[in-house]
């Protein structure tokens, strides 16, 4: 069975760095995706960054162009959020998805096949 956990969560301070990472363990899906949501309480569901595996492109969100960065192993189906730059608007629950499908344009809304069960992001002064 497909099994994607997140890691590496935590209490960071203002300005500070964390990385996350995600496996999807059981997951060969080499046309597929993993990406990366956060949701803050009370908000919807934010699209973070998707890998469309078969070509390693990463589309990211506008909202954190210049200060997350993921990246990816190819083989092992494990995907990094590097953030940087942390702001209070961060904290959030952040959740990894992986899919059969590749991202294409609408990643951010479609309904995705396996998802973690998340990790919490706290960023404080």
């Amino acid at each position: 069975q497909v099994q994607v956990a997140e890691s590496g969560g935590g209490l960071a301070q203002l300005g500070g760095s964390l990385r996350l990472s995600c496996t999807a363990s059981g997951f060969t899906y080499v046309g597929g995706s993993m990406a990366w949501f956060r949701q803050r309480p009370g908000q919807e569901r934010e699209g973070i960054s998707c890998v469309s595996w078969a070509t390693g492109a990463i589309a990211y969100s506008d909202s954190v162009k210049g200060r997350f960065t993921t990246s990816r192993e190819k083989e092992t189906f494990r995907i990094y959020l590097q953030m940087t730059g942390l702001e209070e608007d961060d904290t959030a629950m952040y959740y990894c998805a992986a899919d059969r499908l590749n991202c294409g344009n609408g990643w951010r809304k479609r309904a995705l096949d396996y998802w973690g069960q998340g990790t919490q992001v706290t960023v404080s002064a």
